[in-house]
């Protein structure tokens, strides 16, 4: 026979549970919207990262990767959500924003999420050439900052990655092509 006790802490492991498959559907009902951001990318032969930006159960902002296109090094996904972002909401700081990104953020976009005080981040794919949100170096999660963000990642990794992949596999076919 379980004490009280016991039966109270099966009890709150039961809901802690629910609370994280509850999370988990939000995370992907939102991930895929990065990934239609993403496709949008891979549509104009761009690097398929794509963001969307929460507040309120709502998305804020939309961002694809743009480098080539607007022949700019700041043409990131997670830029253009932010700065989106901060126009609508009239405000630098989105505190009650959560950022969803199918790449795990390069160094530019993770201090520009520390900056925009984002408490939580949600990734796809992690990056180990280039990824500081773990991968490398944790940008977001520096003590020495004034502002760290939780993270969370993983989520509906296989479709970001099988992206990803398939654009540098059709990438390497097109120079293998013109030689």
């Amino acid at each position: 026979m379980m004490s009280k006790e016991e039966r109270e802490e099966k009890r709150i492991a039961k809901l802690a549970e629910k609370e994280e498959k509850r999370n988990l559907k939000i995370y992907e009902k939102y991930m895929e919207q990065a990934l239609k951001e993403a496709k949008k990318a891979y549509d104009i032969n761009e690097v398929p990262i794509g963001c969307v930006i929460v507040q309120d159960d709502k998305i804020i902002a939309r961002g694809y990767n743009r480098r080539n296109t607007d022949k700019s090094v700041l043409a990131h996904a997670e830029i253009a959500a932010i700065s989106e972002a901060c126009k609508k909401t009239g405000d630098w700081r989105l505190e009650d924003c959560t950022l969803y990104v199918t790449l795990e953020p390069c160094q530019m976009c993770a201090g520009a999420i520390v900056q925009a005080r984002i408490p939580k981040v949600v990734v796809g794919a992690m990056n180990p050439k280039a990824g500081c949100a773990g991968s490398i170096i944790n940008i977001l999660n520096m003590q020495q900052f004034n502002h760290q963000c939780e993270v969370e990642t993983g989520i509906m990794k296989e479709k970001c990655t099988e992206m990803m992949t398939k654009f540098f596999e059709e990438l390497r076919e097109q120079k293998n092509q013109i030689m």
